[in-house]
């Protein structure tokens, strides 16, 4: 436990310190490859309806569990070399599935644009991170997309990624990633995806289930760590995370309006087509670049506190045996 321990903290130094270079090959890649071939695999032999929904539960049982055996055999193969190679290659791929370098850099890199002045450098910049249409977005809309981006990605990107491996090690942790890639690129209420992508979909809210909500009591504590209201972000999660369509992305993101005293959600438009998001927070102060800022801040800060946690317990659990 005390070698996991060590292991968990590397992987997240790894992650600060590298991120996900460009010139190395990334896991998620190769699973977005394998999803787009065994999607045309099912569409080709299963027809629509129910067929396509049962077909739909292969994709997380084939791509997860998948994931899972592949990098399990490869850190055995890799262990009857040398323990410590084995060792490393496990810190690298642990290190993959985690994004709070990548996240800070794209929410930054909006900032930075705000603060320079440079409206339409910034909408382009959100929109390598959203959904939603950027082209037509003023200030506090821009900024509001960002912090919601960055606070609903501390789940998925960091505090999930750090809870899987230390429960299983880099092959549930890149089991997870797997599930989480699915739900990216097929979890769609819609007419494409509406039955090929409901397991993925489901499987990736039960996955994210407990991880969102110790997010939120994370958030809690970095808000009063970085002096922020942190009473205010509880009582607003409290009252607002249940409002969010998805059971999962309004924790972090109430957490982070009542943190910041900003109000968000609200009216979004996907390929021209409006979409209302319940609101999360209360308008104490607009919406401001520094905002961008503070939420990459809280999610650091978060990031930090869950790699600690983890290697605590895992630690803990080594003196009790």
């Amino acid at each position: 436990m005390a070698t996991q321990a060590i292991l968990m903290l590397v992987a997240y130094i790894v992650d600060r310190i590298v991120g996900d270079p460009r010139r190395l090959p990334h896991p998620v890649v190769w699973m977005g490859k394998a999803i787009v071939a065994v999607e045309r695999a099912i569409r080709r032999f299963a027809g629509t309806g129910r067929q396509l929904k049962l077909a739909g539960m292969l994709l997380p049982l084939l791509l997860a569990g998948g994931s899972f055996a592949i990098v399990w055999l490869v850190l055995a193969l890799l262990a009857r070399i040398h323990p410590w190679l084995a060792w490393g290659a496990e810190a690298w791929l642990i290190s993959t599935t985690i994004a709070a370098k990548g996240l800070k850099d794209a929410g930054m890199e909006v900032y930075r644009h705000l603060a320079s002045g440079r409206l339409p450098e910034a909408r382009r910049s959100l929109g390598m991170i959203v959904g939603r249409d950027t082209g037509t977005l003023d200030e506090p809309e821009i900024v509001r997309g960002t912090v919601e981006t960055v606070a609903e990605n501390i789940v998925d990107a960091i505090v999930s990624p750090l809870f899987y491996a230390a429960i299983g090690g880099a092959p549930l942790a890149m089991a997870y990633r797997a599930v989480n890639t699915l739900d990216s690129m097929v979890g769609y209420k819609n007419d494409k995806y509406l039955h090929l992508g409901w397991a993925s979909a489901r499987l990736d809210d039960i996955a994210n289930w407990i991880p969102a909500r110790l997010t939120a009591v994370l958030l809690t504590l970095a808000a009063f760590l970085r002096r922020l209201d942190a009473a205010r972000a509880w009582r607003t999660v409290r009252r607002d995370a249940k409002l969010h369509p998805s059971p999962n992305s309004g924790w972090p993101e109430s957490a982070v309006a009542g943190a910041l005293g900003v109000r968000l959600g609200g009216l979004n438009m996907y390929k021209g087509v409006a979409s209302f998001r319940a609101y999360m927070g209360d308008p104490v102060h607009p919406l401001r670049a520094d905002h961008i800022r503070k939420a990459a801040r809280l999610m650091l800060d978060v990031a930090t506190l869950f790699a600690l946690v983890c290697a605590a317990a895992l630690l803990g659990l080594d003196l009790l045996r």
